[in-house]
């Protein structure tokens, strides 16, 4: 492993692709080749609400707003989010994000993770959605 790596999070590819029309996931940890820690771009088009929310069994993430706005689901609790804002969000806390008119810009960063992946997807139950 180099002692440092630089790398551009726009010119990872996108995660998403086609599965989720209007949102980009560009992961850097592997680009990056660092032990502990990763660093990834979210992208929400304007208004969008993510209808698929999403936890994790030991890995701790902070959330970033660098452009945009918008609103975090953390548990049930909807939390308004503006640029450069910060939220630390607890393993366990069950996610989802919903972008303002101007999109909404995030920059996650996670810690250690086992190699297997630690992710538990989940439906994103927002307050006033029929369920």
């Amino acid at each position: 492993m180099s002692r440092f790596t630089i790398v551009n999070l726009l010119e990872v590819e996108d995660s998403m692709g086609d599965r989720a029309p209007g949102i980009e996931a560009r992961f850097g940890r592997k680009h990056l080749d660092s032990r502990d820690l990763g660093v990834s771009l979210f992208r929400y088009g304007a208004n969008l609400r993510t209808p698929m929310a999403h936890s994790h069994r030991e890995q701790e993430e902070a959330y970033v707003v660098v452009a945009g706005s918008g609103r975090a689901l953390l548990d049930g609790e909807v939390v308004e989010l503006a640029q450069w804002d910060v939220v630390r969000v607890a393993p366990e806390v069950v996610r989802a994000f919903e972008a303002g008119p101007d999109g909404l810009d995030v920059i996650a960063v996670g810690g250690p993770k086992p190699p297997e992946g630690d992710g538990v997807m989940g439906v994103a139950s927002w307050p006033g959605d029929d369920v």
